[in-house]
């Protein structure tokens, strides 16, 4: 069994960051994330997506934020179970017990919930054969791009993932077909603009409205339908991508007894973002409570508020007195020291 003080279900930028946080306090964090690698949405969907509202970076790709990040929580030595989901909550007197759905076990004084949209999983196309061709020419997600050289590919989507995929694509693919059942896309006006430019320039082809009605092939898929236009189309391909986005899951938190909203856990945002169980807080998307802004940069407030809460709650004995890391420095787990600068004051004469 893996022991901490503070367990965070999410690896996304949130739940990163408050092992950052967590660690200035002197609390030891471990993270425990469905994903096989850190980062959330960050990494698994869109790493190659520039971000604009992140302070002091006018701008910064998502997979670069998440690699910052990495960088700056290294000292304090998290640890990690990648690829597992947490099923089971145990309440004990002296904290929590979350056991995966591998059969992992992590015990914790605190738990925080950091899931961005929760335990999620990508919404899928509604036709018979589907399950087939997964893994099998049928993606959802693209881990490894490299896997697309020199082949035929197809995206559905009208959103920021569909478009930056297909722009990304274009550069190695062999063919990149954009299907969207609307003419209109959701996507930034730059990307549309971009997606335009290689449409006329012969690079991708676009098809709109146009929907996928029917995958075919043996063993791996071979081509699709479309109903493009009101008419049946088939295109050969090697892969199909449907992006059309992630569906969240909350009934294992509402098993667990949190108060649920929809499909966001309800907090108590006077205080310190902690739920209806004592002990259990939520931060970031998976998060509501009246004014909720889903931004990475309200994640990383309510992470740091959350520390501070969790800090008293394990150390009721104690005063927690907030020290600026200008005046204390940082010191890692890890051993390492990042004493801060001293500023020398020259008098007036």
């Amino acid at each position: 069994m893996v022991n901490s003080d503070i367990i965070i279900i999410g690896a996304g930028p949130t739940g990163l960051f408050t092992v950052f946080e967590a660690g200035l306090l002197g609390l030891k964090c471990h993270i425990v994330d469905s994903l096989g690698k850190p980062g959330g949405q960050c990494s698994e969907i869109y790493p190659k997506k520039p971000i604009y509202d992140i302070p002091a970076y006018p701008e910064i790709l998502a997979g670069d934020l998440v690699n910052k990040l990495l960088e700056q929580i290294k000292p304090f030595s998290p640890t990690y179970t990648f690829g597992e989901t947490a099923e089971k909550l145990l309440k004990e007197k002296d904290g929590f017990i979350i056991t995966t759905n591998k059969d992992t076990q992590v015990k914790g004084k605190i738990l925080v919930i950091a899931g961005g949209l929760g335990n999620f999983e990508p919404r899928k196309p509604n036709i018979e054969n589907i399950l087939k061709f997964e893994d099998k020419g049928l993606q959802y997600k693209i881990v490894n791009k490299e896997i697309f050289s020199n082949k035929n590919v197809v995206i559905s989507g009208g959103g920021d993932s569909a478009l930056d995929w297909t722009i990304e694509l274009s550069k190695t693919a062999k063919k990149v077909t954009l299907i969207h059942r609307r003419n209109e896309f959701r996507g930034a006006v730059e990307s549309v603009n971009k997606i335009q430019k290689l449409k006329d320039e012969g690079v991708v082809n676009v098809l709109t409205p146009a929907s996928l009605t029917k995958i075919n092939g043996l063993e791996c898929v071979e081509s699709v339908d479309l109903n493009y236009n009101n008419s049946s189309l088939n295109i050969k391909t090697d892969f199909i991508i449907p992006l059309y986005g992630l569906v969240p899951k909350m009934d294992i938190f509402k098993q667990w007894g949190l108060n649920i909203d929809k499909n966001a856990i309800i907090v108590d945002n006077s205080k310190d973002y902690s739920t209806n169980i004592k002990g259990i807080y939520a931060i970031g998307d998976i998060n509501t409570y009246p004014g909720k802004l889903k931004l990475i940069l309200s994640g990383f407030h309510e992470a740091a508020i959350m520390c501070h809460s969790a800090y008293s709650f394990i150390n009721p004995e104690k005063r927690n007195t907030l020290k600026y890391t200008t005046i204390s420095g940082i010191k890692g787990f890890d051993g390492s020291v990042k004493s801060p600068k001293k500023i020398e004051i020259n008098s007036i004469k």
